[in-house]
């Protein structure tokens, strides 16, 4: 099992978050988890993710009250040679102005059935990843902190 630390973005990380489309989110308040999914957009560039979800489901309540999240996408494999899986925390923010105007681009290009009812847009900011990747070794993860 080995470690790569990482102090630029790896390309390995946003390679894997291309190949996939659902974040799973977990929010949290006064000690109560809960978690969701959410088809989502990622924008290198600006290392972000972008999601659609109403206001009143109860995901979207927690943030509105602890915007500090965690999330992860999974390769849904039973080849543990092959087992990829991403861990991250961030914070969530509604996307606003000259952002949601940017993240409904990024958003409808992507998902362009979302048009007919397209919610609230929100805004994941990462602050740490870790990508776990069998691939590479038994239990290899690479950090990145941004």
């Amino acid at each position: 099992m080995k470690t790569i630390i990482n102090s630029e973005p790896d390309k390995r990380i946003f390679k894997f978050i291309k190949e996939h489309h659902v974040l799973t989110l977990a929010t949290s308040v006064n000690d109560l988890p809960y978690i969701s999914h959410c088809y989502y957009v990622f924008l290198p560039e600006k290392n972000i993710f972008v999601f659609t979800s109403d206001e009143k489901t109860f995901h979207i309540q927690n943030v509105l009250i602890n915007q500090h999240v965690a999330a992860g996408i999974a390769l849904e494999t039973k080849v543990i040679g092959k087992i990829r899986g991403l861990q991250i925390t961030g914070f969530i923010q509604i996307a606003l102005n000259e952002d949601y105007d940017m993240a409904r681009k990024a958003y409808l290009k992507a998902y362009p059935f979302a048009a007919l009812h397209l919610e609230a847009l929100w805004i994941l900011t990462p602050n740490f990843y870790k990508l776990t990747d069998n691939r590479l070794g038994f239990g290899t993860k690479i950090l990145w902190k941004p």
